[in-house]
């Protein structure tokens, strides 16, 4: 294995540990609004992309409810089937999870039949991060790629405050956050 893989085990591990560590009435209270820092770096009108979370992630399903009471567009990842690109799918209520299907990867997005959606924020998932805005992903480089493509998009990632690393193995390929967002800090802007 290497480097990446063994610190993305060992850092999924202590996400899970974390995460099932917290109680169902403070786990309601997290993550409902963005912090003003964070909104201070959406333009107005913005499409704001959120993920559906797998367990053990932070999840970004209030802040896609608040933007969109705050007139928001919200889009989600979307994947035609595994190893397709990733594209964004509009959301159209995020307060309905009932309209969403499983994606190829066992995530939910958006029906095919949604709109398509370009993002200028994107809302991310990660395993780990330092303090200079480095994150380490899933491994499938579908972000890094995003990010490679759209140098305009303001990357925030949010996390468990656990997943604070001191440095990760980084590669040319490997794309930066602006921010990053735990329950108890504000990182950035990087």
């Amino acid at each position: 294995m290497t480097d990446k893989q063994v610190l993305r085990a060992q850092l999924r591990q202590r996400r899970a540990a974390h995460d099932a560590s917290i109680s169902a009435n403070l786990r309601a209270l997290l993550f409902n609004r963005p912090p003003t820092a964070l909104l201070e770096l959406v333009p107005e009108g913005a499409v704001v992309s959120v993920y559906h979370p797998i367990p053990g992630e932070a999840s970004p399903l209030g802040y896609a409810r608040w933007f969109a009471e705050q007139g928001h567009p919200v889009a989600l990842p979307w994947f035609a089937e595994r190893g397709a690109p990733m594209a964004f799918k509009l959301w159209d209520n995020p307060f309905d999870e009932s309209t969403l299907v499983p994606d190829p990867y066992g995530a939910m997005q958006p029906p095919p039949e949604a709109d398509d959606a370009e993002v200028d924020v994107a809302i991310v998932p990660l395993v780990g991060f330092t303090l200079t805005g480095q994150r380490l992903g899933q491994g499938g480089g579908y972000y890094d790629k995003l990010l490679a493509s759209r140098p305009n998009l303001v990357p925030i990632g949010l996390a468990w405050d656990c997943q604070l690393v001191d440095a990760l193995p980084i590669e040319p390929h490997d794309r930066s956050l602006r921010a990053v967002v735990t329950p108890t800090r504000f990182y950035g802007p990087f």
